[in-house]
């Protein structure tokens, strides 16, 4: 990235008030000529006024010395190069005094003032000095060209440095304000890039944790069946082999369906990895924002389209699974079925499918009760079921728990706008409750 502002500053350091060396160097460099100026100038004035010749070249050493000063004190330059200008001394001095005061940042109307009074004293001085000299030789040029020359000089001795010194600064101002607005710029970029960064995360985050969420849901129905069948084949092999030949053919089914589903999601990721490299290789380094973005809105829409899975009229066979694994499920359904969106039906399948999911692992052999109400405006589902019985054969399959069934039924409710409810009843037993809009 390119490197604005400061360091684009010059290196400070130079003595006192420079900023640079190079600058002390120039302005010394240009005091001493002036006061070498001003101290050749002094020799006629102290002779025309009278006083010893060291008195005026001493008096002119020390007034051309002052544009020494010039970047820290423009109008004390400007107002002394204005009261030597009798004398005919500083010439160099108001040049460079006039066109560092245009070009500094004071106010305009300080400017043009002091500009106003070089112009006037230089006018008055060559008004009278060559109306003297024009007397003395004896010169007659018509009444037009004394003030015609007074007025060029003086425009001459303060117009050029005055025009350059403005444009100089006003040169200078502009590029300060590009320099801060490439500044801020790269400052907003930063900013910019430091947000997609946290909004690519955000969206890796929302990934995974979709990813998680959709592999628990398909692993773990039919695991928890194999695992009830298996421990049922376990108990009946040897008393009942018929019963057992259809559990081991149960326990087949399962498996086989829930490597297939497991392929497909698989299937799903590998070709979703492979278009986000081919996407990220060719999407450049400055469209980072924009990409993050499309990420975080990806993520979202990916979770749509997973919803494109499981719907609502493959409850009865969901529930024939669990009735075959030895469960007692009472369905009841209320009001007109009709179909919903995509997402709606398969976040209702899925928190009915962990449900009784909860139910095999915890509660085995337990009646468990779903209910399923379509509403005018959203669609309503409760499983509740009643406490285990003592002594029953699910208690043998020890199936594992995860803790993270009623998280993720909660967090795909709560991403529709529903509300989700779990937890214990007064008999004993456990209740999921969830309410969805239908217009999700």
């Amino acid at each position: 990235m390119t490197t604005t502002g400061e360091d684009h500053a010059p290196a400070r350091g130079g003595p006192w008030w420079w900023g640079r060396r190079r600058g002390a160097v120039l302005d010394v460099s240009l005091g001493a000529v002036s006061a070498l100026e001003c101290a050749a100038e002094g020799i006629p004035f102290a002779r025309d006024a009278g006083i010893p010749l060291a008195a005026g070249v001493v008096f002119g050493v020390l007034a051309g010395s002052v544009l020494v000063v010039r970047r820290r004190y423009p109008i004390a330059v400007v107002l002394v190069a204005i009261a030597i200008t009798p004398a005919q001394m500083g010439f160099l001095m108001g040049i460079v005094g006039l066109y560092t005061l245009a070009a500094s940042e004071l106010p305009r109307r300080v400017i043009g003032a002091l500009a106003g009074m070089t112009f006037l004293g230089t006018l008055i001085v060559t008004f009278v000095r060559l109306g003297q000299d024009m007397r003395r030789d004896g010169l007659e040029l018509g009444d037009w060209f004394l003030p015609f020359a007074s007025i060029a000089t003086s425009l001459g001795m303060t117009a050029p440095p005055l025009l350059l010194g403005l444009y100089v600064g006003q040169r200078r101002r502009l590029m300060e304000s590009l320099r801060e607005r490439a500044d801020s710029l790269e400052r907003e970029l930063q900013l910019l890039a430091e947000r997609a960064e946290e909004r690519a995360e955000w969206a890796r985050g929302e990934e995974r944790t979709r990813i998680a969420r959709e592999m628990h849901d398909v692993v773990a129905h039919r695991v928890s069946l194999m695992v009830v069948h298996a421990a049922a084949l376990q108990a009946v092999a040897r008393k009942d082999p018929e019963k057992a030949v259809k559990n081991a053919a149960l326990v087949g089914d399962m498996g086989r369906q829930a490597l297939t589903e497991l392929r497909e999601m698989l299937g799903v990721l590998r070709s979703g990895g492979e278009g986000a490299r081919a996407e990220r290789a060719a999407v450049p380094l400055a469209a980072v924002g924009v990409a993050a973005a499309a990420a975080a809105s990806r993520a979202a829409d990916d979770g749509e389209r997973s919803g494109e899975g499981p719907c609502l009229s493959e409850l009865d066979e969901l529930i024939g699974q669990s009735a075959a694994a030895g469960m007692v499920v009472d369905l009841s359904v209320e009001g007109e079925e009709r179909s919903y969106a995509a997402v709606v039906e398969s976040t209702a399948f899925r928190v009915v499918q962990e449900a009784l999911t909860n139910v095999h692992k915890h509660a085995a052999g337990a009646k468990t009760y779903v209910r399923l109400a379509h509403r005018v405006s959203e669609i309503a589902m409760q499983v509740e079921n009643e406490p285990p019985p003592v002594g029953s054969q699910g208690e043998s399959a020890r199936l594992p728990s995860g803790g993270n069934g009623l998280v993720g039924m909660k967090e795909r409710v709560a991403a529709l706008g529903g509300v989700f409810v779990s937890g214990p009843t007064d008999a004993g037993g456990f209740r999921v409750s969830a309410v969805i809009p239908a217009a999700s």
